[in-house]
């Protein structure tokens, strides 16, 4: 059998448990996802500035090419939660998603803390300059030398 998705795995699971004590599909699901969920990023967010190591395939070889940008916004869902990257490329706005659990995801490193008090910094994209800028926060260092 070819290379079954999560979804296929998961049915699987179902036709194989008894009647008597067959568990709910959201069950099942969870503890698929439990399973897949093996790698453990360090905690960033909104504001925050990164450098993500991305594995990039050229013909046979790979490489590992940073990408450092603004976190501009989050989405947690599961095994399916992604979060997305600004940076500034030669004068022009770049985004790009990246999916938390993804295998192309080399490392996340956080440079720098950023103090912002909204959960999706969108209105950076109509920002240029010096007004895109934000402030450090300097609290979560303190924070961070104390544990």
């Amino acid at each position: 059998m070819p290379d079954a998705g999560p979804r296929a795995l998961a049915l699987q699971l179902i036709q194989q448990a008894t009647p008597m004590n067959k568990p709910s599909l959201h069950t099942l699901l969870q503890n698929f996802e439990a399973e897949q969920v093996q790698r453990k990023l360090p905690d960033f967010g909104p504001g925050d500035t990164i450098v993500v190591n991305v594995k990039v395939k050229e013909g046979n070889r790979e490489r590992v090419q940073a990408y450092e940008g603004v976190v501009i916004g989050t989405k947690n869902a599961g095994l399916n939660s992604s979060f997305t990257v600004r940076k500034i490329s030669h004068g022009y706005g770049v985004e790009r998603v990246f999916q938390t659990h993804s295998a192309i995801i080399d490392s996340v490193e956080v440079k720098r803390r950023g103090k912002v008090r909204a959960g999706k910094l969108y209105y950076l994209r109509g920002l240029e300059g010096k007004k895109a800028r934000i402030k450090e926060d300097l609290a979560a260092y303190a924070k961070a030398k104390i544990q």
